[in-house]
């Protein structure tokens, strides 16, 4: 069985709207039914006092109320059929326009329980971004330091890594793989650059899983019975990290460089690399310099225990660590509940929670605050990013692929509707993350959309199946796309756009709908994902009279 660990992927087809998918545990004790269906009446007028404290702001901005309205009725409808956590951010023009926030910090006991009481998300709570970690660890430094002259897209990687980055290279006979000797390799990768990386046609493989000792390298695949060849350390420090720069210095590329398009986390944790050698910094010490601090930015981090927060300060992700339940094994593996850490393997177990493609924490409203730079690259008066910086990095002219800028999703002719929804302009960028997060910006419209979620905080669904798919997974908030395709419906307009939502509505219980199996238990996650919308449909009728 093939166990991926990557942090995403996207196939880059085009498809239709989709609203589905595509880290010692806290004391929370349980109540009864009676307090919980208290909390919850309580949570739902505090929702009511959150819209209504934005109203001036969104109207002003042309967002409809009963867009939101009905994004908080799924949100908060899902998460009373089982769904975890969300936080939602808005921009417009600069300005924040709604925000508000969703559920419990951690979710379910480490056996599957459902915990109906404990902290809630407040708009303060820090998210793992996932791979959204990469435009803001990264792409950020990397536009600003091209801004400044500093970096090339076209410097060689061998600039910064040395030679060892070639010479140290290994063979390994790729299943897929199109190299068939170990001096083409060598000259492949004499030859990569950055901008190679940015657009992942780097040739990396997808997932060597550096922390796992126990990897079918040919196929990567966890393996417990064969030694992983790169394997690095699962250590998380210092040490860690050296030990894995020389096992990317080890990694033999699967295919010519700048040939195919494979999404692979060790593009970024050398780009990572790179931009410290550049500035003289890490990476988390150049995200605190360079944007947090000038931003006045208080909730965005690296490794939240390590700088002045608490696992409070955060929502928890994977129930049982990195074992999906108990299905991944091997020595040095987190089995509590992850709060606070890092959930990517990669970034936690070898680069000590600062990597290039992982491992950065923020609230909704910081990182909104955050994309909005990509608007003109300006913020009180201060440039971060040239115009040829945000152009350069936008452009789809290196790719050939309008769904793809350098590192950048773009929505292009519409194939990132899975997240972005099918309203936005087609020049919209952003990104998403594999614990449920989703940047978007609208740079016609001026418009960022922030939802962070930690749907994989819930249990496998069925670890023999498919141990990377958790019960989180199955509902319409962890597909990401329903929220702005909710938002931009009737934007900008007075029309009455009720039937339009309930259109909506009437389309998430279809879709809900074709995942349910006859063989699924009234308790499956998918059930109860349809349990929820028709629910909503029906909150949204009564509201609107229909």
């Amino acid at each position: 069985m093939i166990l991926n660990l990557t942090s995403c992927k996207n196939s880059g087809e085009e498809s239709k709207i989709s609203y589905e998918d595509i880290e010692v545990s806290p004391k929370i004790e349980a109540s009864t039914e009676n307090n919980t269906q208290e909390s919850i009446e309580e949570e739902k007028q505090e929702k009511v006092d959150k819209i209504s404290l934005y109203e001036s702001k969104y109207e002003e901005a042309g967002i409809r109320k009963e867009s939101l309205e009905l994004i908080e009725d799924i949100i908060n409808t899902d998460i009373e059929n089982g769904f975890s956590s969300a936080q939602i951010a808005v921009m417009k023009d600069g300005e924040l326009v709604f925000e508000d926030s969703f559920g419990l910090l951690n979710s379910y006991d480490q056996n599957g329980k459902r915990l109906t009481k404990g902290d809630n998300v407040t708009s303060d709570t820090m998210y793992d971004l996932a791979s959204i970690s990469k435009m803001i660890g990264v792409n950020y430094p990397l536009q600003k330091l091209f801004s400044e002259g500093k970096i090339s897209l076209d410097d060689k990687v061998t600039d910064y890594l040395g030679d060892e980055f070639v010479e140290d290279t290994i063979f390994i006979a790729y299943e897929g793989g199109e190299a068939k000797d170990l001096e083409t390799i060598k000259t492949w990768k004499k030859n990569l650059t950055i901008k190679q990386l940015l657009l992942h046609r780097g040739g990396f493989p997808a997932s060597p899983k550096y922390f796992n000792p126990y990897v079918d390298q040919t196929k990567q695949e966890y393996n417990p019975e064969m030694k992983n060849e790169l394997f690095s350390s699962y250590d998380g420090d210092e040490a860690a990290k050296e030990a894995t720069i020389k096992a990317i210095n080890k990694t033999p590329l699967m295919y010519e460089p700048g040939t195919k398009t494979v999404y692979s986390d060790v593009d970024y944790m050398i780009l990572g690399v790179i931009v410290e050698k550049v500035s003289g910094k890490s990476l988390d010490q150049y995200l605190k310099d360079e944007f947090a601090k000038p931003l006045g930015l208080t909730r965005v981090t690296y490794n939240p225990l390590k700088n002045g927060f608490n696992k409070e300060d955060c929502a928890a992700t994977e129930l049982n660590g990195n074992t999906r339940d108990g299905y991944v094994d091997f020595e040095g593996i987190r089995k509590y509940t992850i709060w606070g850490e890092v959930h990517d393997e990669t970034a936690y177990y070898c680069m000590g929670g600062v990597s290039g493609h992982a491992g950065i924490f923020a609230s909704a409203t910081d990182l909104a605050k955050l994309g909005n730079l990509m608007i003109d690259g300006t913020s009180g008066g201060k440039t971060y990013f040239t115009k040829e910086a945000i152009d350069t990095f936008l452009s789809s002219e290196y790719s050939g692929d309008n769904t793809w800028g350098l590192g950048w999703w773009k929505q292009g002719s519409q194939k990132r509707e899975r997240y972005f929804g099918s309203l936005c302009s087609n020049n919209t960028f952003g990104h998403q993350g594999w614990t449920g997060t989703l940047l978007m910006v609208d740079p016609e419209e001026r418009l960022v959309i922030v939802l962070l979620t930690n749907k994989i905080n819930s249990p496998v669904t069925d670890k023999e199946s498919n141990p990377n798919k958790f019960d989180g997974n199955w509902y319409t908030t962890a597909g990401l796309g329903f929220a702005p395709e909710i938002i931009y419906t009737g934007m900008g307009t007075d029309e009455d756009i009720t039937d339009t939502l309930l259109e909506i509505c009437d389309k998430l219980i279809t879709e809900a709908e074709g995942k349910v199996k006859d063989s699924y238990s009234d308790d499956h996650p998918a059930r109860l994902n349809l349990k929820s919308k028709k629910e909503v449909y029906e909150k949204a009728s009564i509201r609107w009279n229909k």
